[in-house]
Formats: structure tokens, sequence, C-alpha cells
């Protein structure tokens, strides 16, 4: 008991690590893990023989991954996607094998080896792809998602994978073969299939996939209800393991891929009401196990047999990764896919993947590959895994920001008009501030500084124009002279303050009306010039916080008050907090002192409702306070023919004119 202890110790410390190092460099958490593993096994030899066991388990985290994939598809969306799933997935699986087959065979090993090896290289890691886009950002860009389109047509072409490998044997390896199951009989693996004739073999395999269908459509809810009832989170997180382990048992039992089984299981649920709740019990199991799968990856690299075959080892996984990134370029100018898109789509998927360790695994079992071939394919496999973070990190350090440059680099659109408001940036903010605009008559001429953002408003018929509002050329081109106001709202605090500085200096007729980040960008802004400024999210959480009160029951004119009143008290204080915040220097000799003043001021906001309520006026639900103008259209109209009082039939449409 105590060796297990101090090995879950030892990868625990190892993971924290390294992962924080490696975020913080920008490297992200999978290379954090890899380096960790290869730090912990071959480097130091805290962690040996077990690790291969470990890995097996850690697996399980690629399994949970590929069930929470599958609950953020729905059937329809899946559908929709069958042509790049097909196409773009089968093409590259099919042009990556057909080529690492023809190297293999001009080296001169066995048809039925170089076929095998084409096979378990021409996949790619589900996982280490999927967390990084997860992590970076990149799962909904359009090299992202067609991307996933290829991963998830692998992870379901492992199943025929698998069905083929027993047919390609070779007979020099058949007696080792032999030999390795005699030793396993000790130890014999569950299976269902395993002496059924072919014909038997396909029914239990379709039976299989009905019942995950069938029993995840009909039988889930009312369990999960069931479940839910008891009200114990406990319970529920047990019920969702049990389902996605019961899942991946029965795949296992009839000889298929537990990943697709789960992902199957969680494309059945994406429809149900507990999505959500499933998402949130299987997803910290899902990033420990798969953090896990990541450490013994990397502490499973031989450094002997690295020894022995380096030079071999590194040509053959820097070529790997250039074959199937050309692969990958040339289907992505083949289905039109653009940018720096086309790049993300080549560079994220040309690694080999973790089911490379269970194809190479089976393939020993089936005598297809003797250990002299799959110890060094097994190197190059862990080798190209762990160069994919570096990969990434090339994608957006080097190749991302030249895109980027170009976009920016277009020469700024021709601006034929002009308008009494200029709005800088139109993204989710500007889009509403313009279309309000816009509505009530107003001309409004709208610039921002991605082109992407300007093709997709002129798509919706939004009239705005290319260009970096900072530039004075090109507010002068939008007839910044005659404008009488401008509005800044863009992400880009620095550029918004350099703008705003600019805009008042040559311009002092003009009104800024801009967005601050937070109360700190809000009084560079003021300090700037800026005629009117508001927080991005200081007004949303204000009416927030007043609907809050209201559902704990307060009286809707207290809570409308209450408001009022601290939006008073705040702006009544802005000067002096402004003044504090002035004298805040790089030194923090005066961070003391703005931050006491703010917390006295939270304290006399407390004061001032703990005053109104002690003295029975404003706040009490039983006082009275002026209600909101628009108080009326949240109260049902009465008919006073419905209410049983005494009423004259005669002034009944009298009060309804009145009304």
């Amino acid at each position: 008991m105590t060796g297990y202890l101090l090995q879950a110790f030892i990868y625990l410390v190892a993971a924290v690590i390294a992962v924080p190092i490696a975020k913080r460099l920008g490297l992200g958490s999978v290379l954090g893990y890899l380096m960790a593993g290869i730090i912990i096994g071959p480097i130091i030899g805290l962690v040996g023989s077990e690790t291969a066991t470990i890995q097996h388990f850690a697996e399980f985290g690629v399994v949970m991954m590929l069930f929470l994939v599958g609950l953020e598809l729905e059937p329809k969306m899946l559908w929709g996607m069958r042509h790049k799933l097909l196409g773009l997935g089968g093409l590259q699986l099919g042009l990556t094998a057909i080529a690492v087959f023809a190297i293999c065979l001009l080296l001169g090993l066995h048809w039925s080896v170089a076929l095998t090896l084409g096979l378990l290289l021409s996949l790619s890691s589900t996982a280490i792809v999927l967390q990084t886009f997860n992590e970076k950002g990149l799962s909904k860009t359009e090299g992202g998602r067609n991307a996933f389109s290829v991963l998830l047509f692998q992870d379901i072409a492992v199943i025929p994978m698998l069905a083929l490998i027993p047919l390609l044997a070779v007979p020099e390896l058949m007696a080792s073969s032999e030999a390795l199951a005699n030793a396993a009989e000790h130890h014999p693996e569950l299976s269902l299939v395993a002496h059924l004739p072919t014909w038997a073999y396909t029914l239990v395999i379709i039976a299989s996939i009905v019942a995950v269908v069938v029993g995840g459509h009909y039988l889930s809810r009312p369990l999960f209800a069931f479940v839910a009832a008891a009200g114990m989170r406990e319970v529920f997180t047990a019920t969702a393991l049990m389902l996605v382990i019961g899942i991946a048992a029965l795949m296992g039992l009839v000889g298929l891929s537990a990943a697709l089984g789960t992902f199957l299981a969680g494309v059945v649920l994406a429809n149900s009401e507990f999505r959500h709740e499933l998402e949130a019990s299987i997803e910290p199991f899902k990033g420990l196990l798969l953090g896990l799968f990541f450490i013994t990856v990397g502490a499973g690299i031989d450094f002997n047999v690295f020894a022995e075959y380096w030079w071999m080892v590194i040509a053959a996984t820097l070529g790997l990764i250039l074959l199937k990134a050309a692969v990958l370029f040339l289907l992505s100018v083949i289905f039109k896919i653009k940018g720096s898109d086309r790049w993300l789509f080549a560079l994220s998927l040309a690694q080999a993947g973790e089911f490379g360790f269970v194809l190479l695994g089976f393939s020993q079992q089936n005598a297809v590959l003797s250990a002299e071939i799959a110890a060094p394919v097994a190197l190059i496999v862990a080798l190209s895994m762990l160069l994919t973070p570096g990969l990434f990190i090339l994608f957006e350090k080097v190749i991302l920001p030249r895109y980027q440059n170009q976009e920016n680099q277009q020469p700024n659109d021709t601006i034929d008009i002009t308008g009494t408001v200029i709005v800088a940036g139109i993204g989710r903010f500007g889009q509403i501030v313009n279309r309000l605009l816009v509505a009530n008559g107003v001309e409004t001429v709208v610039l921002d500084s991605q082109f992407s953002q300007v093709e997709l408003s002129r798509r919706f018929e939004v009239r705005s124009y290319f260009g970096d509002a900072s530039q004075p050329d090109l507010l002068h081109t939008a007839g910044i002279e005659h404008a009488s106001m401008i509005v800044i709202a863009i992400d880009d605090q620095e550029r918004a303050v350099e703008i705003c500085k600019m805009v008042k200096r040559n311009h002092p007729h003009v009104k800024v009306l801009t967005r601050a980040f937070d109360r700190g960008h809000g009084y560079r802004l003021h300090q700037a010039g800026a005629d009117f400024i508001i927080s991005e999210t200081y007004q949303s959480a204000l009416e927030l916080g007043r609907e809050a009160l209201q559902q704990l029951g307060m009286h809707p004119f207290s809570s409308h008050h209450i408001k009022a009143t601290f939006e008073d008290m705040e702006q009544q204080h802005h000067k002096e907090l402004y003044r504090a915040w002035e004298k805040v220097t790089e030194d923090d000799k005066y961070v003391a002192d703005f931050r006491e003043l703010y917390i006295q001021l939270n304290s006399r906001i407390s004061e001032a409702f703990a005053k109104d309520n002690h003295s029975g006026h404003d706040i009490e639900d039983r006082g009275w306070t002026p209600p909101p103008k628009d108080y009326t259209e949240e109260l049902e109209v009465i008919d006073p023919t419905q209410v049983n009082i005494d009423v004259d039939p005669d002034k009944v449409d009298e009060v309804k004119a009145d009304r």
C-alpha cells in the first residue's frame, strides 16, 4: 500500500511543479505533463516498470474525453459533418497510410509490416490536440473544426484496423506470438466474442451498438431522474462514472474501441436535460487522467533504445511530422481551408497518436510486428507527441502573427460617407451601440482594425470600414472634423487611451464616449479627457444585483431605490477615488491609501443602507419610494368587471378610456 502511495505522490508532485511552470512560459499544460514524465522517468528514475500498467489505466482519460466531446455534438450536427468526416478524414488517413506504406516497402520491410505501420502512424493524438485547442481557444476556428472532423474519423477507423491487423500476421512471428498467448493464459482477458464465428461476431457488435443507442435514449432519463431526486451530488457523479465505465467495459467485451462506444453514448445524450450535470461530474476525472496519461507517455520513453537508434528515431520522427503536415496542407488546399487556419490544420495533426501504442501492442500479440521493430516505433510515436506542443508554439508565435500583420497591413478602405458619430470597434459592445444609433436615424461611420470583423458586419448589412482608428489620417477621412461624437468600443486598452488623447488634442469639439475595461482603465480614460466612460460590466452587474435582491423577496421599489443609491454614492466618491488613484506610482507608495479609501467607500455604502433600514424610511417594504418610470409595464391591467367589488357598469368604459 505504501509503495502505491509513494508512486502516486511522485506523479502528483511532478505535475504540480512542471505544469504551472510550463503554463507561465506559454508552453501549455500538455508539454508540462510530458516534461514531468521525462524528468521522473528516464532522467531521475523515480518511476519505472509500473509506467506501462499505469498508462493503460490513464488511457481511460481519453475515453472520458471522447464521452464529453460526444455530449457537445447533437446527432443532427454530427450528420451535418458527414462530408468532412468521410472526405477530409478518409483522405487524410488513406493518403498518409499509403505514403508510409510505400516508404516502408522501399526500406525493405515486409508488406504486412509496412501496411500496419502505415495504419498506426496515420493516426493523430486526440488527447493532445483537443486539450491544446481548448486551452488556446482554437476549437471554434475553421482549422480547429476541420481538425476535429479528422480526429473523429480516425477514432472510428481504429475499429476496422483492429479487425484487419490479425489478418496480416507474419509466419515467422507466429511461434513467438503463440508463446506470448500461452504466457497470457494465466491472466486471460474477458471477451464475449473470442470463439464466435464471423456472422455471430457481427451480430454481437450490432447488438452492442443498438443497446448503447437505445439504452441511452430511453433508459438514461428515468435513471438520472431517479438519482437526481435523491438530491445527493456524489451519487449522481457515481452514476455518471458507472455509465462511462459500463459502456467502455461492454465495448471491450465485444472487441470494440471503448473510446468509440463512449463517444456514441455522449452523442445520444447530447439532447438530454442532464447533459451539463454529466459534463460537470466527468470533467475533473477526465482532466486528472489525461494529465496522468501524458506523464506516462514522457516517463515511458526508453533512453536505452533511443541511444541505440537515436539518429533513426529523430530522422523518422521529423520525417513523419513533415509527411503528415504535407498531406494535411494539400487537403486544406483542396477543401479550401484558408489563411492561418490552413497552417493550424496541418501542424496540429502532424504527430502520431495514443492509439498508436494500442495498435503496437495488438500487432505484437498477433504476430505482425516484432519487438525489434515495435520498440523504436513506440519511441517515434512518443517523440512526435512530445514535439506537438512545439508545433502549436510555432503556429502561435511565428505563423499566426504574420497573417495578422498581413491583415492589418491591408490598405484602409476608402470611406465615401461621413456621419454624426464615428464608432471605433464593431465587436459585441460596438454592435449594440451602433444598432441603437442607426435605429434612431443617426448617421454613423463604423471602423474596425479586424478585417474579418468588418466582413462579418457587412454580411448583416452594417456599413463598416476596415482601418485603425488610432491613425489620424483615417479619422480625417471618416470626417472627424464634422462629427459630433466618437464612440470608442475597441478591446485594446492602450489604443483606446491613445485614440481618446488624440481626438481631444486635435478635435476638442468632438465628444468622446468610451467603454472601460475596469476602474483603473476608466481613470486613465478620464485622465485622457473622455467625456463619458462606462465600465463594460458595471451596469449589467448592477442590474443583476438589483434583480437578485428582488428575487430574494425585496420590494421592487426598494430594489430600484437601492440601485440608484449605490450609483449616487459611487458618483459622489468618484473624484476622491480618482485623486487617490493619481497618486499611485509604480513603487506602490500610495496603493495602501487607495485600498483603504476603497474599503471606506464600501463601508459607507453599507452604513447608508443600514441607516435607511433602521430609520423606517425608503428601504423598508412598509415605506414608500417613488416608483421607476416604467414600472407600469410590469403590472397587469385589471378589468374592473372581473373583480368582486361594487362598480357602476356605466362607468367601466370611462375608466378604460382614461387608461
